[in-house]
């Protein structure tokens, strides 16, 4: 939760974002969320990729996604479906999102449609969780527009800086013309393993050119993580005692912790 210029109470909006692909966005999305309602708050989730891979891991089958991002973006009436997590809901999406690139193009303020749709359903929740594309689109800039701050979970990886770099770049462009306040949140060190020398290696690296912005908490390789998606859920719900579903929960704590002492200091 955050508050507006006249000090209302708003939800937090969370863009997750990584151009590259296969990174753990998604997984990371449904169980940042989860673990948020887990504690008693309010999560929306928007699923802003074509792919629909948020809503799929979330438990929503092709059939269920009857009101839909793509629906929200044409300024149709939408109601978050409710998910198996109390307190948690999506938007999600299907293939007909992918025409949304070609259809905004010719539309006045196109970067900015879906920061004016969201401000039709997110009042109530806490947070708004935005699962991106994996690109730098003009969907995802529209999510950095509607966004707050940005989470950019990375995995350990030789090219994983160099991606970075351009992300990094695209944020300070979207801050500089159209959205003031963004910035980024914080970077997750995603697919760890403690045994590849590489992975040290990569953390080391992201850690001295970032500092602070990158969350202690970092994401293992985890099998039943990978599994989670295949049965509807998220993997905080599929094997609770898994190494995946500790790293997640504390991942969310680390969040939780970040934005209240950041709230303090801003008070």
């Amino acid at each position: 939760m955050t508050r507006d210029r006249d000090g209302m109470a708003r939800p937090l909006v969370v863009a997750v974002t990584n151009q590259k692909g296969g990174v753990g966005k998604t997984t990371t999305v449904i169980n940042l969320a989860t673990a948020f309602a887990a504690t008693g708050h309010k999560v929306l989730v928007v699923d802003a990729d074509a792919q629909g891979n948020a809503s799929t891991g979330l438990g929503f089958e092709q059939s269920a996604r009857t009101a839909t991002t793509y629906d929200l973006l044409n300024g149709e009436r939408v109601t978050p479906a409710r998910t198996m997590i109390p307190g948690l809901t999506i938007i999600p999406a299907t293939a007909d999102l992918s025409g949304a690139e070609v259809e905004l193009v010719d539309v006045p303020d196109r970067q900015s449609v879906l920061a004016t749709a969201l401000s039709r359903v997110a009042a109530g929740n806490d947070f708004v969780l935005i699962d991106c594309p994996p690109s730098l689109s003009l969907m995802t800039l529209n999510a950095l527009v509607a966004a707050d701050e940005v989470l950019v979970p990375m995995q350990c990886e030789f090219f994983a800086l160099e991606g970075l770099s351009l992300l990094l770049d695209t944020i300070e462009r979207v801050s500089g013309t159209h959205n003031p306040a963004l910035h980024i949140g914080g970077i997750v060190l995603t697919m760890f393993d403690r045994r590849n020398r590489l992975s040290r290696e990569v953390e080391r690296d992201v850690r001295r050119v970032m500092g602070d912005v990158v969350y202690r908490t970092l994401i293992p390789r985890n099998v039943r993580v990978s599994e989670a998606p295949s049965h509807g859920k998220p993997v905080i719900l599929y094997d609770v005692e898994c190494t995946g579903t500790r790293a997640y929960v504390r991942l969310a704590s680390e969040f939780l912790r970040r934005h209240a002492t950041q709230s303090k200091s801003a008070a």
